[in-house]
């Protein structure tokens, strides 16, 4: 069965203000790849840009249109199309257990207490966490939880996954983990990272520095472009 197109993501002249602090400054960019990054220095924005995609942050000019959706008047509508991973698993785990947690997404959508179960042991077991089913939830180390949190998030189907700095607090084995499961589980992704490791599995790669996209393209090029930027930093 042939995939579904990916969707369009269109930031039309896009700027955010915090106080007097400009966080993104005009900008214009179509995504439309089923693999996205997003890259940056420290305080660039990349953050910013990437929780509009889901509505978790409005641009105060401009618009961001996701599937034809305005996130600053649609919200509810892009979040049962975009879902958001974060840095910290432990700001997306709600319930007491894995299989409760997985399960609470399901109830969400409209499913009977015995099918959410059914459906979260599944869910676990495809990331291998199953036999943690049962176990409390804050008892698990930063790998499983952050493999919780993707559960949770898989589970509901959705139809692009934007996931920002996953592997920030894991170990390289658990990161590689994390990304290999992501490219191969999401049906699109847009991927906020400072492991350039991570870029060689994605299609295209946006370069943010001081609120503006300053090279969009390969990655290749990108990280040449990052890494440029990195130096020229005193």
């Amino acid at each position: 069965m042939t995939a579904p197109a990916p969707l369009t993501v269109r930031f039309d002249r896009v700027s955010h203000r915090i106080g007097r602090r400009t966080v993104l400054d005009g900008i214009d960019l179509t995504l439309t790849e089923r693999r996205i990054g997003i890259i940056g220095l420290n305080g660039s924005g990349k953050s910013t840009l990437a929780r509009m995609v889901n509505a978790l942050v409005v641009p105060t000019a401009g618009r961001v249109l996701v599937d034809g959706l305005d996130t600053a008047r649609q919200a509810a509508a892009v979040r049962r199309k975009v879902a958001f991973v974060f840095t910290d698993p432990d700001a997306q785990i709600v319930m007491p257990t894995p299989a409760e947690d997985v399960a609470f997404s399901l109830r969400h959508q409209g499913a009977s207490p015995r099918a959410a179960r059914e459906q979260a042991l599944s869910a676990l077991a495809g990331f291998g966490i199953d036999h943690l089913a049962d176990s409390p939830a804050h008892l698990l180390s930063g790998g499983e939880k952050q493999l919780l949190a993707l559960a949770s998030v898989l589970v509901t189907s959705p139809e692009l996954v934007v996931c920002d700095e996953p592997t920030t607090l894991l170990d390289v084995r658990n990161a590689r983990r994390i990304v290999r499961l992501l490219t191969e589980m999401a049906p699109s992704l847009v991927l906020v990272t400072h492991h350039l490791d991570q870029l060689d599995a994605l299609e295209r790669v946006v370069v943010v520095h001081e609120g503006r996209v300053v090279a969009d393209d390969s990655p290749a090029a990108a990280r040449r472009a990052y890494l440029e930027l990195a130096e020229e930093r005193p």
